[in-house]
């Protein structure tokens, strides 16, 4: 909520003042939960995004994994 409120204009030092946190905090929830724009009008967070290529290097992991099993399954 504070991040739609500071996104539609409300300034950081009345939102720390009104919610009793600091400055700090107010900006690493903006850099967190602002949403980026993708080409495809799609927009994820920067914490989502974060996430996705995680489970992107896993999977890629789990990918080389089979590839190797098929090859020994393959000599049998």
């Amino acid at each position: 909520m504070i991040v739609e409120l500071y996104n539609t204009g409300s300034s950081d030092k009345d939102l720390s003042s009104e919610y009793g946190v600091s400055d700090v905090t107010i900006y690493a929830w903006i850099k967190k939960f602002t949403p980026i724009e993708m080409e495809d009008r799609f927009s994820v967070t920067p914490d989502d995004y974060a996430k996705l290529q995680t489970e992107m290097r896993h999977l890629k992991k789990e990918n080389e994994i089979l590839k190797k099993s098929m090859t020994i399954f393959a000599r049998k």
